[in-house]
């Protein structure tokens, strides 16, 4: 009994602590609940989304587009598109010709700018929205005008500055076959610009803002005209079909680049000064 009574008195007494001491308990107990719940939110293991990371060949003599310093439209616009499925870009800078066989070999998991057109969609998996839309046009020394309306009346046997790989439309093999243009390929820009200058080609075949950029950093803006065009090009990303993540990638870069035309990045994004 005597065991039995003093349970009786000890319990009660619970419920008749002071009132401060029951609010303290109260409070260091949310305390101590509140620090383990922001020390689980600001572990590095907290459960976060991942970001996944793509290396991409990036040709280093396209300016406005792509230039040697790894800056230019292009990379803004495939960052920027990737970036809305928390993909990180790496880009390792080469000349276009050494970009292209990387990623044909798998060496990286794409590469920029490149024509969409027979010859390309047999060695890369390509998106279904271009990156941009590109025109190019036969370029001459003001003092030496092309003796053509149009490409398909140059006339036969035209030595014609081009850049190596680069792609001119489907129908270049064909005007270059019935024209007999003789094709002299450099590797860069400048190169090609400077061949023209010193009438070594009659004529050099170049994208036009491209040609804009390099003509105005050169200082020779009015010494080197555009004669017409010859095609408009589709430039897209190419993704290497040794990549078997290639297709998912094209659907993530197609769905960031309507993103940034829906929300209005996209033109602040292609402006030629940034």
């Amino acid at each position: 009994m005597r065991v039995g009574t003093q349970a009786s008195i000890k319990i009660p007494r619970l419920f008749y602590l002071p009132l401060p001491f029951l609010l303290g308990f109260t409070l260091l107990f949310l305390s101590a609940a509140s620090s383990l719940v922001f020390a689980e939110e600001s572990s590095p293991l907290a459960s976060t989304t991942p970001q996944q990371a793509i290396t991409l060949a990036a040709e280093d003599s396209w300016p406005p587009f792509a230039n040697q310093f790894g800056q230019g439209i292009s990379h803004r616009l495939i960052t920027a598109a990737f970036k809305q499925s928390n993909i990180e870009v790496n880009s390792l800078v080469v000349p276009y010709s050494r970009a292209l066989m990387m990623a044909e070999k798998g060496a990286v998991d794409g590469v920029f700018n490149v024509t969409r057109e027979a010859s390309t969609e047999q060695r890369f998996v390509f998106g279904t929205t271009p990156l941009f839309i590109a025109t190019a046009s036969f370029y001459h020394k003001k003092e030496q005008a092309i003796k053509a309306g149009n490409k398909w009346d140059l006339p036969k046997g035209t030595v014609v500055g081009v850049i190596k790989s680069y792609e001119y439309g489907d129908e270049f093999p064909l005007l270059v076959k019935q024209r007999q243009l003789n094709l002299v390929q450099v590797a860069t820009q400048q190169q090609l610009i400077n061949l023209l200058l010193i009438g070594r080609i009659d004529t050099a075949l170049m994208f036009d803002l491209v040609a804009k950029d390099n003509l105005q950093k050169m200082g020779v803006a009015d010494d080197v005209l555009p004669a017409f065009s010859n095609h408009s090009s589709n430039i897209y990303l190419a993704f290497s079909k040794a990549n078997p993540k290639s297709v998912l990638l094209a659907q993530a870069l197609d769905k960031g680049l309507l993103q940034l035309k829906s929300d209005g990045q996209y033109q602040q994004l292609f402006a030629t000064e940034q």
